[in-house]
């Protein structure tokens, strides 16, 4: 294909609105163009790459023995109240109204919608498992989107959903979508990590996440240096750190002003350590009231993990200045876990510690050798609600933790029976019993990936597409070619060689100075060049290149085609 003959809109300057490497790259390159907030048009080299990423993903679900179907964008709110999460979903479901005044709302997942297919089309048990997808597209209204089309509003994804009598069968399919999605991102030739991860509001049970590694990555992956144990921050479990086990006698102590953990330790010269600070959030509206969460001095709140703990508020909600002191009488900095009239949640290596520094619950004084057994009276609940830090124990005991930083592309997880308990499903097994079938889902952002792909396969002159999505195969860049009939002539024979040969090919024809056409393949990133010229005419070669190579090969025209074809 001629490039003279394609929209390819390069740019020399990044444009003002991006911020990432894969922003930058892929509008430069002439691969998408912004419509509005968080949407974009798909260029032809975008569509390229875009649909051969969906090539990839139907191929690899097609040996899972997964089906694809297609469902609809616009979804009726019926759906969404059947299940419950109609008047649940926050701002970023997108609702409208048609001329009846009937409620609907933009797709940004398909959970009732899939599950209404199912109770309508699957008659008999002998139909399970049954594995659903679609490739598609979804919105959701971000508050802010940034970085291109890694957190866009409009994007195209890849939901698939899974039906089953019992939990080996889920298990089942679990792995096989585990392994497909390795596959996929194997076949892309992609640095990753699988890693357990938290199911959030949609999920119900295990679930792992699939992250490309880049340093430009929102998600924080842990993962050991010596086992394949790997978790999102949000998910990874943080082992209880041992004490030295020495009891002081408590002592209460004016700490005039010092509201922070790092105020109280410097004015009792402690290291944070030996500190606990006691965050309040509101309880469970069916217990009402607050709860009072303990954590190490020097550890941070995991949300998602504290939201997990069964009488505290989901989402979790932080209890105000105004709360604390009508329900403790005592404001914020203060607070500690000795004498405290509410529940009480321990992070588990704050539950450890024999001795600590800790708010006394009167304004500007704090116990120093608080004791946990001794000082603190009633249940004390303990459990992780940590975020894990860099040199923590692995849970599976096998070394210590290190991060590195990943961007999310799938998800997949149990749903178990939230939506067909919910939307009243049932199937008949073979002994007639009515069973409500398990629930598998299974999430991969095909849009995101291409520009996930970017922020690992890039340098600084452009974009390094892997072979197995990059827009063409092979692009061929003639110098001077309007004005040398044999470069154009040798170019052109080329062309017509490579594409019989089954590869996809662009050759620059265009009336450029050859510093453009240069600059302009190492920007779009396609992963062989051949390079026709006449002063290499003259002496019978061309020069071929790796994208990702700096070392140039000079071959005859049909030696080059050899290499090409590896014949």
């Amino acid at each position: 294909m001629n490039f003279s003959q394609l929209i390819i809109p390069t740019l020399r300057e990044a444009p003002a609105d991006a911020e990432v490497a894969s922003h930058i790259l892929l509008v430069r390159g002439g691969f998408i163009r912004r419509v509005a907030s968080g949407s974009y048009n798909w260029l032809p080299l975008g569509l390229r790459v875009l649909k051969n990423i969906e090539r990839i993903v139907r191929e690899e679900l097609e040996r899972a023995g997964a089906q694809e179907i297609l469902m609809p964008v616009v979804q009726p709110a019926e759906l969404w109240r059947e299940s419950g999460r109609w008047d649940v979903m926050g701002p970023e479901l997108l609702r409208l109204t048609d001329r009846h005044d009937r409620d609907y709302c933009v797709s940004p997942t398909q959970e009732e919608v899939v599950t209404d297919l199912f109770r309508r089309v699957i008659t008999s048990y002998r139909q399970l498992p049954c594995n659903l997808y679609h490739i598609q597209t979804k919105f959701r209204d971000e508050i802010r989107p940034r970085f291109g089309l890694m957190r866009a509003r409009e994007f195209i994804m890849k939901d698939g959903y899974s039906f089953h009598l019992d939990e080996d069968s889920f298990e089942a399919t679990y792995a096989a979508m585990h392994a497909c999605y390795s596959a996929i991102l194997t076949r892309i030739g992609l640095d990753y990590r699988a890693v357990e991860a938290d199911s959030g509001s949609i999920g119900d049970g295990e679930s792992h996440e699939f992250h490309v590694l880049a340093d430009s990555g929102e998600d924080e992956i842990a993962y050991s240096l010596i086992s394949d144990y790997a978790a999102n921050v949000e998910k990874a479990e943080a082992v209880a750190l041992p004490d030295d086990g020495s009891v002081e006698p408590i002592q209460k102590t004016h700490t005039p002003d010092a509201k922070t953990i790092e105020a109280v330790a410097r004015f009792l010269d402690v290291d944070t350590t030996r500190c606990v600070k006691t965050l309040i959030v509101h309880a469970d509206p069916a217990l009402g009231g607050l709860v009072a969460l303990v954590l190490r001095g020097d550890h941070q709140l995991n949300e998602a993990k504290a939201g997990r703990i069964d009488g505290v508020r989901r989402p979790l909600e932080f209890a105000s200045q105004a709360d604390i002191e009508a329900t403790l009488g005592v404001g914020i900095g203060s607070i500690g876990p000795v004498g405290l009239t509410l529940p009480i949640v321990a992070d588990s290596s704050a539950a450890a510690m024999s001795s600590f520094v800790c708010g006394a619950n009167v304004d500007d004084y704090h116990f120093v050798g608080a004791n946990w057994q001794r000082d603190v009276a009633g249940d004390v609940r303990v459990a992780d609600i940590r975020n894990v830090v860099d040199g923590d124990p692995a849970p599976d005991g096998s070394g210590r933790l290190k991060f590195l930083r990943g961007i999310e592309v799938a998800h997949i997880f149990k749903l178990g029976t939230k939506y067909s308990e919910a939307m009243s499903v049932n199937v008949q097994d073979a002994s007639g019993r009515d069973v409500v079938p398990i629930m598998g889902c299974y999430g991969f952002g095909v849009s995101r990936m291409v520009a996930a792909i970017v922020e690992q396969c890039h340098d600084d002159d452009g974009i390094v597409w892997p072979d197995a999505v990059a827009p063409f195969d092979i692009h061929i860049v003639a110098l001077n070619n309007t004005k040398s009939t044999d470069v154009q002539a040798v170019a052109d024979r080329l062309h017509d060689d490579l594409q019989a040969a089954g590869f996809a090919v662009l050759f620059d024809d265009r009336d450029e100075r050859p510093g453009v056409k240069f600059a302009d393949a190492d920007l779009i990133g396609i992963p062989n060049r051949v390079t026709v010229g006449d002063r290499g005419l003259k002496d019978g070669i061309v020069e071929f290149r790796r994208r990702r190579e700096s070392d140039v090969r000079r071959l005859s025209p049909a030696d080059a085609v050899g290499v090409l074809t590896g014949k």
